[in-house]
C-alpha cells in the first residue's frame, strides 16, 4: 500500500449534508438524563455532583493533559498516555502516546477512532460518534511523531504493539465510561479497528471499518490489475493513461520544471534516491491516486487530447492529482511509518500499468524504497493471512464499508460461514472517501441499524423496524467535515 492516501483508510473522509446549524450537539435519547450546564460545557448527571470529567480522566495513572479547546456541548481534551514500548516487556521503557477526547456524557456510548496515522488535535466527529450520538476516544499510532519512542526500536512496530496500545487505552477509560464501545477507522484506520478485534476480541462492542484493504498475499496483486482495466468507462481510462504516458514521454522538459520545483521548496531525495526515481513515482500513481480521491465526473478536468496538451496542462493534471512533493524527503518523513509497516506485514500493491509500455524505468517501487536504508525491514507473510482468516471464522458485530471506484477495495475483506451479524457494503461510485451515508437507502437504514443496536442506542421504532434508523445527532458542519480526513493524507499512494 503506498500512495494515494493523502489516511487513512483512512481512513479517513466522511461523507455527509451539511445542515444549517453550526454546533449542534445531537439529540439523546429519552432514556437519557437530560445534561447539565457547568462554565458552557455539557455535563453528565455524574459529574454535576462536584466531580469534573477533567480530574476523573487525569486521575488515571499516566494520563496528563496537554490541552483543553472549548466546544459547543462537549468538552475535548487533548492528553498524553504514558505506553510501553514494548508491551510483551514493559520493562524496557515508556513512551508518550497522543490521545484526544471528545466528551459528550458518560452515560453515552464510546466510538474509539484511528486514522492509523497522526492524531486530529481539533474536535471532531467519526461517522459512528455521529450515528450513536456518543463520545469519541482517537488515537495517534505509535511511531508517528510525536507518539515515537526515543530511541526507535522500529521492531516495536507491528501490528499487535499498535493493538495492545489501544487494549490499554479502552481498559484506562471503561471505568469512566462504562457503556458500550464501538472501534472504527478509515483505510488504514479500518485495517487498525480490524486488527484490534482480531487481538482483543472482547473489548469492543461493534467495528464499523471504513475501506479496509486486505492484501492477504502480498505477491499476488492481479487483483489490481483486473480493476483498473474496467474501472469508470473507456474514456475516462483513457484520458488518464494519456496524460500518464505523456508525463513520461516528455520526462526531459517536465524533469527541468521538476528541478525548478525543488530548488524552490528545498526539496530532498536521499530515500527514495534521486529526481528521476521520485519523478516517476508520482507519474506512476496519477491513475490510482485519481480513482482513490476523484469520481467519475471529475474525468471532465482531465486533458481529453494528451498528446496535444501544454507541458503545463500535463504537468498540473499529474501534480493536482498526484503531488510532485510525494516522494521528497520532506513528503515521506512524517510516514516512514506507514511505509515500514507495508514492507514488514502489511504488503503494498504492484501494479502492472500496460499502457506505458517500456516507458517507466523503475516500476511501481517497494515500500522499501521510501524508508531510510538505515531502518531494518523484513517481510512477514503469515500476518495478514492469520488476519484474513480470523477475520472469516470470527467476526462478531463488525461492518466493512467500500467504494465501487476504490482501487484499495480491489482486495477487501471477506466473511466466512463462521462470522456472525457482521455486513460487508460498497458505495455505488463511490472513492476512498466511502461511508454509510452514501449506501443505496435500504442498506444505509440497515447499516445505521446495526450500528445503534451494537451501541445499545437503538430507538423501539428502529429495533422494530430497521428502516427508520437515523443518526440520533444532527450533522454539525465543524465536527462532521470528513472531506478533510481524505486530503489530510494526499501525497503518496498510501490507504
Amino acid at each position: 500500500m503506498r500512495k494515494a492516501l493523502r489516511g487513512v483508510l483512512s481512513l479517513a473522509v466522511l461523507i455527509g449534508t451539511v445542515s444549517a446549524t453550526g454546533a449542534s450537539a445531537g439529540a439523546a435519547t429519552a432514556a437519557e438524563p437530560a445534561a447539565k450546564q457547568s462554565s458552557g460545557f455539557t455535563t453528565s448527571s455524574s459529574e454535576s455532583s462536584g466531580e469534573d470529567i477533567k480530574d476523573r480522566i487525569l486521575a488515571i495513572p499516566g494520563m496528563s493533559l496537554i490541552e483543553e479547546k472549548p466546544y459547543p456541548g462537549y468538552r475535548f481534551f487533548v492528553l498524553g498516555y504514558t505506553q510501553p514500548v514494548d508491551h510483551k516487556n514493559p520493562s524496557k521503557g515508556t513512551f508518550q502516546q497522543r490521545v484526544t477526547l471528545l466528551h459528550k456524557d458518560t452515560n453515552r456510548p464510546t466510538v474509539f477512532f484511528t486514522s492509523g496515522y497522526n492524531v486530529s488535535t481539533n474536535p471532531s466527529r467519526s461517522e459512528p460518534t455521529q450515528i450513536i450520538d456518543g463520545n469519541q476516544v482517537s488515537l495517534e499510532y505509535r511511531f508517528f511523531t510525536p507518539s515515537r519512542p526515543a530511541p526507535a526500536d522500529w521492531s516495536k512496530l507491528d501490528i499487535w504493539q499498535a493493538a495492545s496500545d489501544q487494549h490499554r487505552v479502552f481498559k484506562a477509560l471503561k471505568k469512566i465510561y462504562s457503556k458500550k464501545w464501538l472501534s472504527t477507522g478509515g483505510s488504514k484506520g479500518g485495517m487498525t479497528a480490524t486488527y484490534f478485534e482480531r487481538f482483543y476480541p472482547k473489548d469492543m462492542d461493534g467495528v464499523v471499518a471504513y475501506v479496509a484493504p486486505n492484501d492477504v498475499v502480498d505477491r499476488e496483486d492481479s487483483a489490481y490489475d483486473r480493476f483498473f482495466a474496467g474501472v469508470g468507462t473507456e474514456e475516462c481510462r483513457d484520458r488518464l493513461s494519456g496524460v500518464q504516458r505523456e508525463a513520461l514521454v516528455r520526462r526531459e522538459p517536465l524533469e527541468k520544471k521538476f528541478e525548478a520545483f525543488v530548488a524552490e521548496n528545498g526539496l530532498t531525495f536521499d530515500t527514495v534516491g534521486t529526481l528521476d526515481k521520485a519523478y516517476e513515482a508520482v507519474v506512476l500513481d496519477y491513475v490510482w491516486a485519481f480513482w482513490q480521491y476523484s469520481l467519475l465526473a471529475d474525468c471532465e478536468a482531465i486533458p481529453a487530447d494528451a498528446p496535444n496538451a501544454t507541458d503545463q496542462e500535463i504537468w498540473d493534471s499529474v501534480d493536482g492529482i498526484s503531488g510532485f512533493a510525494a516522494f521528497a524527503d520532506q513528503g515521506l518523513n512524517t510516514y516512514t511509518p506507514y511505509y515500514y509497516q507495508a514492507g514488514t506485514q502489511l504488503g503494498s500493491p504492484d501494479i502492472e500499468q500496460p499502457w506505458l509500455g517500456d516507458l517507466s524505468r523503475y516500476g511501481y517501487q517497494p515500500p522499501r524504497n521510501f524508508v531510510p536504508r538505515s531502518i531494518a525491514m523484513k517481510f512477514q507473510p503469515s500476518v495478514m493471512r492469520d488476519v484474513d482468516r480470523w477475520v472469516r471464522n470470527n467476526a462478531r458485530q463488525m461492518m466493512y464499508v467500500y467504494g465501487e471506484n476504490d482501487p484499495w477495495g480491489a482486495e477487501p475483506f471477506h466473511l466466512g460461514k463462521g462470522a456472525r451479524d457482521s455486513h460487508v457494503y460498497t458505495v455505488p461510485g463511490g472513492n476512498h472517501g466511502s461511508k454509510v451515508s452514501g449506501l443505496v437507502a435500504d442498506e444505509k437504514a440497515e447499516a445505521t441499524a446495526a450500528i445503534l443496536r451494537w451501541a445499545g442506542v437503538a430507538p423501539a421504532a428502529v429495533e422494530a423496524d430497521p428502516a427508520k434508523a437515523r443518526p440520533l445527532a444532527k450533522f454539525d458542519a465543524r465536527l462532521d467535515v470528513r472531506d478533510a480526513e481524505l486530503q489530510r493524507d494526499r501525497g503518496t499512494l498510501r490507504p
